[in-house]
């Protein structure tokens, strides 16, 4: 019955009923993917963080569905970003890394999918998936001439953006103290400038849909520069009674890290570093507490998804102590499960309508199908390959398990994993095997004692690495991609076992 309606809503649209039964301007639920920056597993209050103050997600986990094995798709920043958007593996998606690739114009993004079904759609925050410019010096790739990595939001079915390149200071994010205290640097950030100290600009700027900066309301915490222009994009959307799709991408908590007074004065007894560290994600917490009560006062609370991960694990191994995998092995860049297990959660009122957790594993790539399965229609190009799969029977409780396998590829590591077994291989060596029902730490290489069942796992992961790789060399769209980004398939040597 199901597969009927979401025929008929496919070729007919709005003008019939959701696959629930409902009217579909009434059923259709609005989208706000949520995403920080480099923010670690163990960096939350609901996860057991004893320092960092996050009560506004804290109360998403206790409303909603808390995703305890919830993995981003790669191990760093922009291929990540590129899987919540297409459904696919970043490696297909032609965003291998971080300054890598850009996403490909020919993928079927989440946002042309949904603009095209009526949605509002903007994108607020970091981009990091192409440049912004290509008349001026901006950020890491943004210079004179260089059209081949050129790549803005409004590409890819977005209305309405307010977006950088790439990182900025969490705090006031246009500038950078030109003179800096003793126990400050500029790699991990600095006291927040004070009046009159002498600044100079920090070389990334924001940019709307139309590619044109930004020049106002920029100082100040930055997740709350953001947030200032998300919630006029809501507005104006319930005012011309559409359904929204919204992507937040907080910088928080990537380096440089800064605290304005408020939230270094809540972390006063830490150093330096960590003031800043929790004080940017404690306000970053704010916004998203702010968000919510913003659309119960619009009325719009009960039937808006609203996604929140972080793109991977902590960055910076030099101090641990700001950003945490929690018990966690490894960190950002690592394929153990300390660099891609994230915090994830979804709060949905109309479907979800008390907190739960569960321990099924789920993945960025998940966003796609999940939202076009809960919207009732089909992906406008069924033969694509999707490496996610829907969550809905996850988020109406009437299954947990997980039909597909999960792959990732970073910087020549692998790993494949199935409900239980994980295998994982870095630049080559053999693979090693872990129970991560048992063993989530990564603790026990089982691989000298399950010989078959390592086997079985490489088999599938050859298979799927393969079909990875078609893509990546054009089988899809052609080579016109792989030859402007200039791009190199880094996986020929396949990992061994003795």
């Amino acid at each position: 019955m199901r597969q009927l309606i979401r025929t008929a809503l496919f070729v007919f649209g709005p003008l019939l009923a959701c696959n629930h039964g409902l009217h579909a301007t009434e059923a259709r639920p609005n989208v706000i993917l949520i995403m920080c920056d480099d923010l670690g597993w163990g960096d939350t209050g609901y996860n057991g963080n004893k320092i960092i103050k996050t009560p506004a997600l804290d109360q998403m986990a206790a409303e909603g569905l808390q995703m305890n094995r919830f993995y981003s798709a790669s191990a760093v920043c922009s291929p990540t970003r590129a899987s919540c958007l297409t459904g696919r593996n970043p490696f297909r998606a032609g965003v291998p890394g971080a300054n890598s690739g850009f996403l490909r114009p020919e993928e079927v993004t989440l946002s042309e999918i949904l603009e095209k079904e009526g949605y509002a759609t903007g994108h607020f925050g970091k981009w990091h998936l192409g440049t912004l410019t290509h008349t001026e010096r901006d950020s890491n790739r943004g210079r004179p001439g260089n059209m081949a990595d050129y790549n803005p939001p409004k590409l890819h079915g977005y209305q309405t953006a307010f977006v950088t390149e790439a990182k900025v200071p969490t705090y006031d994010p246009m500038i950078k103290p030109v003179n800096f205290d003793e126990g400050e640097s500029r790699g991990l950030g600095w006291e927040f400038v004070k009046e009159g100290e002498e600044t100079e600009p920090y070389g990334t700027f924001y940019w709307d849909i139309e590619g044109k900066k930004v020049t106002d309301n920029l100082s100040g915490d930055d997740s709350r520069v953001i947030m200032d222009r998300v919630l006029p994009f809501v507005d104006q959307a319930v005012q011309d009674e559409k359904p929204f799709f919204s992507v937040v991408w907080f910088h928080a908590p990537h380096l440089p890290c800064v605290a304005g007074p408020k939230h270094q004065e809540m972390y006063q007894d830490q150093p330096i570093h960590m003031r800043n560290y929790a004080g940017c994600i404690t306000a970053l917490d704010e916004q998203i507490g702010r968000l919510r009560e913003h659309l119960k006062k619009q009325g719009v609370d009960e039937n808006t998804m609203i996604w929140f991960c972080s793109d991977n694990g902590p960055e910076h191994t030099d101090r641990p102590d700001n950003g945490s995998a929690g018990p966690y092995r490894g960190r950002k860049r690592d394929l153990y499960e300390g660099g891609i297990r994230v915090p994830g959660l979804l709060v949905w009122p109309a479907k979800i309508r008390e907190g739960r957790q569960t321990d099924m594993p789920c993945v960025t790539s998940d966003y796609l199908p999940t939202v076009l399965d809960a919207i009732g229609i089909n992906h406008p190009k069924p033969n694509l390959q999707l490496d996610g799969e829907t969550l809905l029977p996850l988020i109406e409780g009437t299954s947990e398990r997980r039909k597909k396998e999960l792959g990732f590829l970073y910087s020549n590591r692998v790993s494949y994993s199935n409900e239980k077994y994980k295998i994982v291989s870095y630049k080559g060596k053999p693979f090693e095997l872990y129970d991560m029902e048992r063993d989530p730490y990564e603790k026990t290489n089982l691989a000298p004692e399950k010989p078959e069942l390592l086997n079985e796992l490489k088999m599938g992961y050859q298979d799927w690495l393969a079909s990875v790789k078609d893509s990546f060399d054009g089988s899809e769209y052609g080579t016109e991609f792989v030859d402007r980004a200039k791009l190199r398939w880094p996986y020929d040597k396949k990992p061994k076992n003795k």
